[in-house]
């Protein structure tokens, strides 16, 4: 397939009308061979490759086994020992291969608008971000049925409990971006969810006003949180019969195969981007790889 010109200064920029073949050159990285061509109007020369996510990388070949290690517990430092490459090669790797899963989950959330949701659960799992002082939250949403992950939102929150004081004594009173980023997710899935699906969380205050907003015709179920267990980080509960054991049992494998979110960890994420970024790497393995 012939690509158009990727010159936007040329009048056929885009178009395939005015572009020839022009030989192939040799591509140690991954021993391939890749297609040049050149526009006749514009003199401009590229290739098959310009147009990737992987454009001009150096360490193409360990791509996939990067995103396989990141979705199954191991820190970044321990993937580049690994992988025996830089500390900086797998920060960069980690940017790319989270675009690239966010495309993915992108595309899947397009194509369940033809079958969309009939069972939805969300909540959410609290985390840190380079200290316990300034803690996170990350909203997720499932399909309760299929165990696909729908998606995640990360903000931050003020601390809480015995380290509130503490926090807002050393960093000041923090942002409450739990309400945003809760609205965002599911403004975000809306369309791939049934008008009248059944939708089930626990009670927390701002959950029935966001069902109410995005899912006014859903059956909103609400059940009253439990303590947790040892077992599954403390996700799973203490209870003989859990409704909500689907959407527990999913953040208790996020915190058991994404490392930034284990319990007592030194591994601890340093931005929410970074965060954000892992665990749209992991929600791309769960759903292609792990419920394949």
């Amino acid at each position: 397939m012939i690509p158009g010109c990727p010159n936007f200064h040329c009048n056929f920029y885009q178009k395939k009308d005015c572009v020839i073949r022009k030989g192939f050159y040799y591509r140690k990285d991954d021993s391939r061979k890749i297609a040049c061509f050149k526009c006749k109007k514009c003199n401009k020369k590229f290739s098959s490759a310009t147009f990737k996510l992987e454009y001009r990388h150096k360490k193409r070949r360990i791509n996939y086994e990067l995103f396989k290690l990141l979705a199954s517990g191991m820190s970044m430092r321990r993937c580049a020992r690994h992988l025996d490459v830089h500390q900086k090669t797998i920060h960069r790797k980690v940017i790319y291969l989270a675009k690239k899963a966010r495309k993915t989950n992108e595309e899947f959330l397009l194509s369940l608008r033809s079958n969309p949701v009939e069972h939805l659960q969300f909540d959410d799992l609290i985390t840190s971000v380079h200290t316990k002082l300034k803690p996170a939250s990350v909203t997720i949403a499932i399909d309760a049925q299929k165990r696909f992950i729908l998606g995640v939102e990360v903000g931050s929150i003020p601390a809480f409990g015995h380290l509130a004081e503490l926090s807002r004594r050393k960093y000041g009173r923090r942002k409450n971006e739990h309400e945003a980023k809760l609205n965002a997710l599911l403004e975000r899935i809306s369309p791939s969810i049934l008008p009248n699906a059944k939708v089930e969380t626990d009670e927390h205050r701002l959950y029935a006003p966001a069902v109410q907003k995005f899912f006014p015709r859903a059956e909103h179920w609400q059940y009253k949180g439990e303590k947790g267990c040892v077992a599954g980080q403390g996700e799973l509960k203490k209870i003989h019969y859990d409704p909500l054991f689907k959407i527990n049992h999913t953040c208790a494998m996020l915190r058991a195969n994404v490392n930034r979110l284990i319990r007592r960890t030194w591994c601890t994420s340093k931005n929410l981007d970074m965060l954000k970024n892992h665990l749209d790497i992991y929600i791309a393995y769960h759903n292609h790889i792990l419920l394949a």
